[in-house]
């Protein structure tokens, strides 16, 4: 059975950036990158807008499935470090309707998709955690990608997933905020090493 970790944390924090680190000096350890090209192709094809209840039910019905799918793709490796696994689907699946000031039952529609993304959470997660300004920095630095959603998800999401992860007694926290990524990925690795272990 796979021991099982996770990289947490707000968009532009470097999770990417471990996970390269990582898959650059450990092929012991099964990456896992978040995989969204299946899920966003169907919610356009269907035309489903998140904002809509009805159409949110759907799309998170999607991405639960996609989550539970991708777990038992993983589950054969020994040793599996995700750039965010179940925890993060969950999460989001609860806290977004929160983040436009709506109050939608989410529980009752999708307790059995929840209930089996539940059976697929991380063994151990690490929440990568850095302030504004690191974060803006990073985001600035990184030309790869649009990050179109990054400044609704800093100021409207990204406090309730500190809230919701940092009570969790499976998280540990790392200060990425003077980190370059030598440090960092070295921090990274020694976590996994010692979650591993400790499993």
């Amino acid at each position: 059975m796979a021991v099982i970790l996770s990289l947490q944390g707000c968009m532009a924090v470097g999770k990417t950036t471990a996970v390269q680190y990582v898959k650059e000096r450990r092929p012991d350890i099964f990456l896992s990158r978040e995989d969204n090209g299946t899920v966003i192709s169907e919610v356009h094809r269907r035309g489903l807008i998140k904002n809509c209840y009805e159409d949110y039910l759907e799309i998170q019905r999607l991405w639960l499935n996609h989550e539970v799918e991708r777990w038992k793709a993983v589950k054969e490796h020994k040793l599996v470090l995700m750039d965010f696994g179940a925890e993060e689907i969950e999460f989001y699946t609860l806290n977004y309707p929160k983040s436009i000031g709506e109050n939608w039952d989410i529980e009752g529609p999708l307790c059995r998709e929840l209930e089996a993304v539940r059976r697929c959470m991380p063994d151990r997660i690490l929440f990568l955690d850095a302030d504004e300004e690191t974060l803006k920095a990073r985001k600035e630095g990184d030309k790869s990608r649009s990050r179109e959603f990054f400044d609704f998800h800093r100021e409207y999401l990204l406090p309730l997933k500190r809230e919701w992860f940092l009570k969790r007694s499976d998280t540990d926290v790392l200060r990425v905020d003077t980190m370059d990524r030598e440090t960092m990925g070295k921090a990274v690795l020694k976590w996994a090493d010692a979650a591993a272990n400790k499993i």
